[in-house]
């Protein structure tokens, strides 16, 4: 395995929490894999392959060459050994995250996969759901995702 960590979620939307996560590995790691899983349980809000070409732009606006963005379907821990990874990215708000978090740690364990949680910082309250429901009220949602999201959601 290379010095690869994938970062996975539904992203939908993609939150200036979301980026601040791959900074922190982009400066770890030699590369970054954010992948946007499918959850055929979820109804996504926004279309995934424009929500991967609005994450590729706001990296390109970030300067960070060492990330790439794909789509996958099935297991993250699969998805992460498919692309030479066995080390999970993962985000921590709050004590009910890691309690979340720490059971899906366990069962990618079973599969060869390190979970290694890191925080947005003053970033870390901007959820998906916080976004959408901003965006529901109207409100300005510029301080929570980039622009080339921002482009993105309100079309």
């Amino acid at each position: 395995m290379k010095n690869i960590a994938f970062y996975a979620g539904s992203f939908d939307p993609f939150t200036l929490g979301h980026l601040e996560l791959v900074k922190q590995a982009s400066n770890i790691f030699s590369k970054v894999i954010i992948g946007i899983g499918i959850n055929t349980d979820k109804k996504r809000r926004f279309d995934k392959e424009k929500m991967k070409e609005a994450i590729i732009e706001t990296l390109k606006e970030e300067a960070i060459s060492n990330c790439e963005v794909i789509i996958y379907d099935g297991y993250t821990y699969q998805a992460a050994l498919d692309n030479d990874s066995n080390i999970l990215i993962r985000g921590l708000r709050n004590e009910t995250d890691y309690l979340y978090e720490e059971e899906i740690a366990k069962f990618n364990d079973n599969y060869g996969i390190k979970t290694i949680y890191l925080r947005a910082g003053n970033l870390g309250h901007i959820s998906s759901s916080f976004v959408y429901k901003e965006l529901k009220n109207k409100k300005d949602i510029s301080i929570y995702v980039s622009d080339p999201i921002k482009k993105l959601i309100l079309k």
